[in-house]
């Protein structure tokens, strides 16, 4: 007899608080909304500011680029996209891919009319990739982002993290990084040997805030120190130690025997007159026969990178929504393309559904799209009236922060979680790792994809059954059809495979038994595309029972590990 599985729901999904229907981004809901999204926006801005000036840095990029970004986001991309809690703006994920184009056309960061030419081919760049975007929005390739296998997604973004730690490490003891992250990993004992300790100082207290930070609210509760983000009290202490360091003025000091140098090339650059700070693109990167192939391949990897990263993050994001609303991912795809148009037209930086930011917006009590607006228009106003103050901002701390973010992707406990899932999963995020640390980013995610590809064909799947799902679909009752599968069901045909299961049960409106007892193989990607499918089924009224499973073994103890038919 066959047991009916329901795969479990996460923990983090959670019903909709008491006595509240479901907030929608709609005139009713702005109004009804307001004072929730609105303390939501001012809460979510004390953090994107900073990380949005860190990052554009990082990317070489002026600082006030990436602040231009999370408000053209704020501004465009909340009328045009339904997802009710991402926030729009820069992306710590993106600094590898922006900083890679920047160089690959001329960027050194030493020579000023070169790195602003360099700067002003990428917006153009930035242009192109925004037109795909919207391109892929409207063919619908919203479903891409369920096809790379989330051991190869959370390997990239691990690898994105280590680059991250490794090239602002050296900004945040007052040195500048290497070009390449294994070289700058070799130079890392003369670095340290050489840092300014001063600017150091800042650095390590901004790093000791933000680490020390979590800590201290957990054992603290609730209570007006846990509602502080940890990255507004750094720049409290950064501010003033780079005041009492005298960085405004150029000077040098000696410590244990060594003279170091300090002045306002350690500070944030703010301009006070920010028309004068928008620069518009130079299309010509697109007519020089020698630029012309550099900048279609940028212009591909940002368009595809920024949409998987955004589509994650979008998909996440509705996985925690307390009211687990769906966002239309083809239309989110748009939104941020029209966003991403806008923004390079001005020098802004590319930018995605940010999911740090959307999941501060979740904490911090927001309803509805309309915080991801007042956060923007909360940052165009301290640009305004506050460029003074954003120009004490010491680069350490801005440093100390992205190198926190790249701890957060790169987190032992990625490994430790990806273990859990099964030892091949584990060699699957390994391999991505180490190829996008070696190679870059669009080979690495390759490498990654054929070791999963190897590892079937170890398994003894056939190749035929990879790519195309075999279903058959009988009639139970009025209400109920079985589908069978044979062959195979893996991240390779998994696109197709939910597709007909869409079709036959949420548009025909049948609850659907789906049999892999047929399967020689079920792995982790679709064993966790099943679970939100249960969930789509569910939100339409509809059931999705899985059976047959009960001669696979799970190569793991995990809820989603992959099933294998046992032999004999």
């Amino acid at each position: 007899m066959n047991l009916k599985i329901r795969l479990p729901s996460p923990p983090s999904a959670v019903g909709a608080p008491p006595g509240d229907g479901v907030p929608r981004g709609d005139l009713a809901g702005f109004r009804r909304y307001l004072r929730q999204d609105a303390t939501s926006g001012f809460l979510v801005f004390l953090v994107a500011l900073p990380l949005c000036l860190g990052i554009a840095v990082a990317s070489g990029f002026p600082p006030i680029a990436g602040v231009f970004t999370a408000i053209v986001g704020g501004l465009l991309a909340t009328f045009i996209s339904d997802s009710e809690l991402t926030i729009k703006g820069p992306a710590a994920g993106l600094i590898v891919i922006v900083l890679g184009a920047m160089q690959a056309l001329g960027y050194t960061g030493s020579d000023a009319a070169a790195d602003f030419q360099a700067y002003r081919w990428l917006l153009a760049i930035g242009c192109a990739a925004g037109i795909v975007q919207i391109v892929f929005g409207l063919v619908r390739a919203g479903v891409l982002g369920d096809f790379f296998p989330t051991a190869v997604v959370h390997g990239m973004l691990a690898a994105i993290g280590c680059i991250i730690i490794l090239k602002q490490v050296p900004v945040a003891l007052g040195r500048k990084a290497a070009a390449e992250p294994l070289e700058i990993l070799r130079e890392l004992p003369e670095t340290v040997a050489g840092m300014n300790p001063a600017i150091a100082c800042i650095g390590v207290v901004s790093l000791v805030i933000l680490f020390g930070m979590p800590v201290i609210k957990q054992k603290l509760g609730n209570g007006w120190l846990t509602a502080l983000p940890a990255q507004l009290v750094v720049l409290l202490a950064a501010v003033p130690l780079g005041m009492a360091f005298d960085l405004s003025r150029e000077h040098a000091y000696s410590f244990a025997g060594c003279e170091h140098r300090l002045g306002p090339t350690f500070l944030v650059g703010v301009p006070a007159n920010l028309t004068a700070a928008i620069t518009a693109p130079d299309f010509s990167v697109f007519t020089d026969a020698g630029r012309r192939g550099t900048a279609i391949f940028w212009v591909l990897m940002l368009a595809l990178v920024g949409n998987l990263e955004s589509l994650l993050s979008a998909k996440a994001i509705d996985m925690v929504d307390p009211w687990r609303r769906k966002t239309n991912l083809d239309r989110d795809l748009v939104a941020v393309g029209v966003a991403n148009v806008a923004s390079a037209s001005i020098g802004g930086l590319p930018m995605i559904s940010e999911i740090v930011r959307s999941k501060a917006n979740i904490d911090n009590g927001g309803r509805t799209r309309f915080a991801d607006l007042w956060h923007s228009l909360f940052l165009a106003g301290a640009i305004s009236f506050m460029p003074g103050v954003l120009g004490m901002i010491p680069f350490a701390a801005l440093a100390a922060m992205l190198v926190y973010t790249g701890c957060r992707l790169a987190s032992p406990r990625e490994f430790v979680n990806v273990y859990k899932i099964g030892r091949e999963q584990l060699a699957i995020f390994t391999a991505t790792l180490v190829g996008v640390l070696v190679t870059d980013l669009l080979v690495g995610v390759l490498i990654g994809v054929a070791v999963k590809l190897f590892i079937h064909v170890a398994n003894g799947l056939p190749l035929r059954s990879m790519f195309k799902p075999f279903l058959e679909i009988s009639t139970l009752d009025e209400s109920t059809v079985q589908v069978d599968a044979r062959g195979s069901a893996v991240f390779t045909n998994w696109l197709p495979f939910r597709r007909q299961l869409r079709q036959v049960g949420i548009q025909n409106g049948h609850n659907i038994v789906l049999n892999l007892e047929g399967t020689k193989l079920v792995d982790h990607s679709v064993m966790e595309g099943l679970h939100e499918l249960q969930e789509e089924f569910t939100q339409a009224g509809l059931s999705l029972d899985v059976v047959g499973l009960e001669g696979h073994r799970p190569l793991s103890g995990h809820r989603f590990a992959t099933r294998r038919l046992r032999s004999g």
